[in-house]
């Protein structure tokens, strides 16, 4: 049946971002869209094709191809399409095909760049790319849900002073918020226990409520430190309560307010830097967690947070290999320690093993063998005990495997290269991320150029590459929403690190092995890739705004959970994100999942 306008108004008033949009603007917009009916079957546009709008589902389902003719998505009511390829010069970048009797609305092209134009809600829906970020996290704008602790030290007006000191005592707390319910009916602080008990001679059986400050000031999570500040400034208090909608959910303290500013990767890596031993280390890197929060709040790009995260696990590593040598004397002949895995492409975050291996002169005798061994167990166990946890299939220099001369290492890319089994593809895939850390420097050079070349220019090997990088997929459920974990601890979540981010690393790798190149780290490896043509400019573009997305989700996940005192992990659940947010990331893994078919399909530098 028809469309009429107003059946038309109350279809957008639910659909996304026509439901920002103010009266007189939906108003003027309506009479621009034009409803148009396709059968089962029906092609709406071919790959390549000139787009004439912006196509929005009314009822039915629509079936999108990429360009190898994979199936994509399958889209039905509410959901639009057609905005990548309007976004770049208005040719298809899909195909579109009716599985069902379909009603579509359009907006045509015209109109929908005007709308973009003039309207926020609708250009931060469509444009997919990134947006400029500030570089500084800064005590005075952070917001006071960053700054706070969360889960403040309570107990109930019945309290004895007594038993209030005790147990502020045993947590080395200074204050403690006295609460009926979630409701805060007061605070009292150590100089209330003292100027008010100790001072004024009160029994230790006197009630807490007779001592406390009653119905403090209070600031809530949205506020920023500004406010923090200017409140205990006028006030002269050290102790501020954050409430909720009545409800207490954390407390900010001058204490709380020194350590973000004094939560630095820079004061993390003097202190790492001149630490006597591996325990002292630890209590540094234990700060990591609170770092990746201040920074992620602090509006920091995903590869800023990675890299100063990363610089800490280098200087740990380093460190560790300036002790082993000063316990164990100099080495006896030239050594290079390298790191690979995420420590390798520089893209630590909250949750990170070790993987790392040693490479030596080959002028080393076996009688000195052993010294690289006891220094690569040094190193690794130290760097268990700062939090890079062992690795789970043992690729540690602590491995006989992996701490051997330079020419052992020649022979391992040759074999690797020359015999690509599943085990060389992984092997190769981990090693292709070396980076070095300590050592002599050149021991790498020569070895990293002349392995790039002769496996670029084995096909075999590399096509065994590509095989290997599309192991993991974007977590896709072609019925609009997300292949989630079906089964176990984490069902119903989605897998950020192997699912998420390692499918573009995956192709990162490849497109460096393809063009000969020396990055590590995987967005500099994409535009190297565009840069060198293995990639093309619009392929590129839309993979590293794809990877921005996804990377981003995944360290904003973990700095929630730290906010919430949980410790970081990768597993997001679907329904926690909103449903702008679901829309901008499957569109991402869309994109993802697009340039690995082009890659499968030999096309990677068209994608």
């Amino acid at each position: 049946m028809p469309l009429d306008t107003p059946s038309l108004a109350r279809f957008l008033s639910a659909v996304h971002p026509y439901d920002a949009l103010s009266e007189e603007t939906m108003n003027a917009l309506l009479p621009c869209f034009e409803a148009r009916a396709y059968a089962e079957g029906e092609v709406i546009y071919e790959l390549g094709s000139e787009l004439e709008g912006l196509f929005l589902i009314h009822e039915g389902q629509v079936e999108i191809r990429d360009g190898n003719d994979v199936p994509v998505s399958l889209l039905s009511r509410r959901n639009s399409f057609g905005e990548r390829g309007l976004l770049r010069e208005g040719a298809a970048v899909t195909s579109a095909k009716a599985t069902s009797d379909c009603q579509l609305v359009i907006l045509p092209r015209a109109d929908f760049h005007v709308l973009l134009d003039q309207e926020e809600a609708a250009r931060k829906f469509f444009d997919r790319s990134r947006t400029a970020k500030p570089q500084k996290a800064d005590l005075a704008t952070s917001r006071v849900e960053v700054l706070m602790a969360p889960a403040p030290l309570t107990c109930p007006a019945g309290t004895t002073v007594r038993e209030a000191a005790q147990i502020m005592h045993s947590r080395h707390i200074s204050s403690v918020c006295i609460t009926d319910g979630p409701a805060l009916l007061g605070i009292a602080t150590i100089r209330d226990l003292s100027g008010k008990v100790v001072g004024g001679a009160l029994p230790f059986d006197t009630p807490i409520s007779e001592i406390m400050t009653p119905n403090p000031v209070t600031l809530s999570p949205s506020d920023i430190g500004s406010d923090v500040l200017h409140m205990m400034m006028e006030r002269k208090i050290g102790h501020v309560p954050v409430t909720d909608a009545g409800k207490l959910v954390g407390i900010v303290t001058q204490t709380d307010l020194t350590r973000f500013q004094a939560v630095s990767s820079a004061e993390l890596v003097s202190e790492i830097a001149h630490a006597p031993d591996a325990d002292s280390m630890a209590e540094v890197t234990a700060r990591i967690p609170q770092l990746l929060l201040q920074l992620v709040a602090g509006g920091n790009r995903h590869e800023v947070v990675t890299r100063l995260i990363t610089d800490i696990a280098d200087t740990a590593t380093r460190r560790l290999l300036a002790l082993a040598e000063a316990e164990f004397g100099p080495p006896p002949v030239p050594y290079l320690w390298l790191a690979c895995g995420s420590q390798g492409r520089q893209e630590q975050t909250g949750v990170s093993d070790q993987d790392n291996c040693i490479i030596i002169d080959d002028a080393v005798d076996e009688s000195q063998l052993p010294y690289f061994a006891q220094l690569a167990e040094f190193v690794c166990k130290g760097l268990d005990t700062c939090g890079y946890v062992f690795c789970p299939g043992d690729m540690m220099a602590s491995n006989p495997r992996w701490c051997q001369p330079l020419q052992v290492w020649r022979d391992y890319f040759t074999n690797w290269v020359d015999k690509p089994s599943p085990e060389a593809q992984m092997l190769a895939s981990v090693m292709f991320d070396l980076r070095p850390i300590g050592g002599t420097m050149s021991l790498f050079e020569q070895l990293q150029e002349d392995t790039l070349d002769m496996a670029s220019r084995n096909s075999i090997f590399v096509a065994h590459m590509i095989s290997n990088s599309l192991k993991h997929t974007p977590p896709l459920g072609l019925l609009r929403g997300f292949a989630t974990i079906r089964s176990g601890e984490h069902k119903n979540q989605l897998d950020l690190k192997h699912n998420g981010v390692v499918p573009v690393v995956d192709l990162g790798r490849v497109y460096a092995l393809q063009g000969r190149l020396t990055e590590a780290n995987t967005r500099a490896r994409l535009e190297a890739a565009m840069a060198a043509g293995v990639l093309s400019q619009a392929g590129g573009q839309d993979l590293l705004d794809a990877y921005d997305l996804i990377a981003e989700t995944r360290l904003e996940h973990q700095a929630a959970q730290v906010k919430s005192g949980e410790a970081p992990d990768n597993y997001l659940a679907p329904a926690d994100l909103s449903d702008f947010e679901r829309s901008h990331l499957r569109d991402a893994f869309v994109v993802v999942k697009s340039l690995q078919s082009a890659l499968g399909h030999g096309k990677g530098m068209f994608g």
